[in-house]
């Protein structure tokens, strides 16, 4: 298999504040920690991004990947439409995450959909008979998939339980929030992306997919580079700010990255749930460390450090693999540990 191994950035630096203020890192250091994964016996870890108070330290490549390779990061697309979305309320676009679907989209009137806000869409909290867990559940993403007219699907699903109540995990209310984004910027989704994130971001490459009837697949499906995956991180890091030019308002990202309700009993990789965006407190040694991440289907990672200003992106292709979660937040633990 080929590797590649780029290093690059300062000879030391801050590993945190507060308790953990001593520990310090120099990027050989990541570099020899990425390098245990050589030898993973999984070939489908493909790469991994670690920035450093605002700077690339170290990457390494997997597999045959290189820097250059557009990597499908799956439902951590839906972090990205939840960035969209604060970027359209800033804007005016969105008025505000009370308001109902219905007012975005107004043939989703007096469907289950219709009348749920803004605020339960961005939590999982629809109430819509929706659980991608659960291949029978009417509104699975499969089934979502398959629809010869996604809207009509989307508005063909009953409620199950009230609005607000409870957290189910379903790729179809990250599809109706791309849905908005689209109508209230009036273009698609992925046309928005370009102009308000992905150029402000210095990322003049990426591929978004697209549904049957031609609709940004707000639900994930986004390929970048694992690069340009941490400076997406970089920018929710530094409270919406790329390189000193403001993206998407602080206000946002610390509501998105604020915990809407607790998520540990369904899902063993988080504390917690904002706006598409996960948290959980990690130990490290005899510390704990906070983190926000976006997540996607086989261990795609965008993770937040803030009390290291730290990112760490992780890209890979363990697609519907039970071991790609439990990977990616061993390379975490194993940096944090460094």
């Amino acid at each position: 298999m080929r590797r590649r191994d780029v290093v690059a950035g300062i000879a030391a630096l801050a590993g945190g504040v507060g308790s953990i203020s001593a520990a310090r890192a120099s990027a050989s250091d990541f570099a020899a920690v990425l390098a245990r994964w050589d030898r993973d016996d999984h070939p489908d870890l493909k790469g991994v991004v670690v920035r450093v108070r605002g700077r690339l330290v170290a990457e390494r490549y997997f597999n045959g990947e290189n820097p250059d390779a557009l990597h499908d990061m799956r439902s951590a697309g839906k972090s990205i439409t939840s960035v969209l979305v604060g970027v359209a309320r800033d804007r005016g676009l969105i008025h505000s995450l009370a308001d109902p679907v219905e007012r975005y989209l107004p043939e989703a009137r007096g469907s289950a959909i219709g009348d749920v806000s803004l605020a339960d869409v961005l939590t999982m909290r629809s109430g819509l008979a929706a659980n991608d867990s659960v291949s029978e559940s009417p509104g699975s993403e499969d089934r979502l998939d398959e629809a010869n007219d996604p809207l009509a699907f989307l508005f063909s699903i009953p409620r199950a339980i009230e609005p607000g109540s409870v957290y189910q995990y379903n790729s179809l209310t990250a599809y109706t929030a791309g849905l908005v984004v689209e109508r209230a910027a009036r273009m698609p989704e992925q046309d928005f992306a370009r102009s308000a994130l992905f150029t402000p971001l210095g990322i003049d490459r990426f591929s978004w997919a697209t549904d049957i009837a031609g609709h940004t697949k707000g639900q994930g499906n986004l390929s970048i580079t694992a690069r340009d995956m941490g400076k997406i991180g970089q920018m929710m890091l530094d409270g919406g700010r790329f390189k000193g030019k403001r993206v998407v308002s602080a206000a946002w990202v610390a509501e998105s990255l604020t915990p809407r309700g607790t998520i540990s009993s369904v899902d063993p990789y988080a504390d917690g749930y904002g706006y598409f965006w996960y948290t959980k407190t990690l130990t490290v040694g005899r510390t704990t460390v906070k983190i926000h991440f976006a997540s996607g289907n086989g261990g795609n990672k965008i993770y937040v450090v803030p009390s290291r200003r730290w990112v760490v992106a992780i890209a890979s292709s363990a697609y519907n693999r039970g071991y790609g979660q439990g990977r990616s937040q061993d390379i975490l633990l194993a940096l944090l540990a460094a």
